[in-house]
C-alpha cells in the first residue's frame, strides 16, 4: 500500500490530533461544536436511542453529546494513535473504542442500531465504499455531515486561501450534493429520513470574526426565518434502513 493509499484510509488519525482538536479551541470552535451536537441531536430525533457506532470519531465530539441523549457509544478509529488521542488527548473515558480498517470494521452486519460519522465524509475519496461499509453495520440508521456543493459554499475554490490563511492547518475536501449522496445510500437500502443544515454563512467568517456574537446572530436569524435550510452548510444527513421500522 502505497502512503497516498494509507492515508486516503486513515484519515481519522489527523482528525484525532491535537493540531485538528486546536482548530476548534476559543469562540469560534466552541460554537461550531455547540451547533453540531445540536443538528446531530435534531436529526436523531424520534429514533430510539441503543447502540451507536461513531466511525472515524477519535476526535471525541460525538461522545458526550450522544451519551447525554441516551445512546451506547463506541468509537471506531483505524489505529492505536486515535485511541490514545481520544482517551488522553481528548479525555473521553465513557465509551468502548474499536479498532479497525475504515473499509473493513470488524464486526457483524447490522451490530449497531445507528452508525454515524462526521468531520470524515470530506476527507474520504472512495467515499462510496464508506456508505456501503457504514450501511452493513447499521441495523436502524445511518448520520453522517458533508460540506454542500450548493449554496456559500460553492464558492469553496475561491475562499480556501482565506481559509488557510486563517486556519493554517486546514486540508482540501470533497463536496457533495444531496442527491449524489442519497442515490448511493439508496443502493444499499436506506432512504433521506432527515437533513439538518448547520450554518448559512462560510464557516472561515466566524473563525475570522473569533465567534463573534453579531455573526452568531445573524446565524439564528437565518434559521429563524428559513434561508439555513435552503443554503446552509456542511449538512447533517439522516438515512434509515428501507426495511425496517428505524425503531420508531
Amino acid at each position: 500500500m502505497t502512503d497516498t493509499d494509507l492515508l486516503a484510509e486513515t484519515p481519522d488519525i489527523e482528525t484525532s490530533s491535537a493540531d485538528y482538536a486546536s482548530r476548534f479551541s476559543g469562540r469560534a470552535g466552541e460554537y461550531f461544536l455547540e451547533v453540531q451536537a445540536q443538528t446531530v441531536s435534531d436529526a436523531l430525533a424520534g429514533l430510539t436511542p441503543g447502540t451507536v457506532l461513531d466511525v472515524g470519531g477519535g476526535h471525541g465530539q460525538l461522545v458526550d453529546p450522544l451519551t447525554r441523549l441516551g445512546w451506547e457509544v463506541t468509537v471506531h478509529g483505524t489505529s492505536a494513535e486515535c485511541e490514545r488521542n481520544l482517551r488522553e488527548l481528548h479525555g473521553k473515558r465513557d465509551c468502548a473504542f474499536l479498532q479497525g480498517r475504515l473499509f473493513d470494521l470488524p464486526v457483524a452486519d447490522r451490530s449497531f442500531d445507528a452508525v454515524v460519522a462526521v468531520r470524515l465524509f470530506a476527507h474520504v475519496p472512495d467515499w462510496p465504499r464508506l456508505v456501503a461499509e457504514m450501511c452493513r453495520v447499521a441495523r436502524h440508521a445511518v448520520v453522517i455531515d458533508y460540506p454542500s456543493k450548493s449554496g456559500l459554499n460553492a464558492l469553496t475554490p475561491l475562499l480556501f486561501g482565506v481559509k488557510k490563511s486563517y486556519e493554517r492547518n486546514t486540508r482540501t475536501y470533497l463536496s457533495f450534493t444531496h442527491d449524489e449522496l442519497a442515490a448511493e445510500f439508496a443502493r444499499h437500502g436506506f432512504g433521506v429520513k432527515r437533513a439538518v443544515k448547520q450554518f448559512c454563512l462560510p464557516m472561515v467568517a466566524h473563525r475570522a470574526t473569533h465567534g463573534s456574537a453579531p455573526l452568531r446572530w445573524v446565524e439564528r436569524a437565518n434559521r429563524v426565518s428559513g434561508l439555513t435550510a435552503l443554503i446552509g452548510s456542511p449538512v447533517i444527513l439522516r438515512l434509515d434502513r428501507r426495511d425496517e421500522s428505524a425503531g420508531q
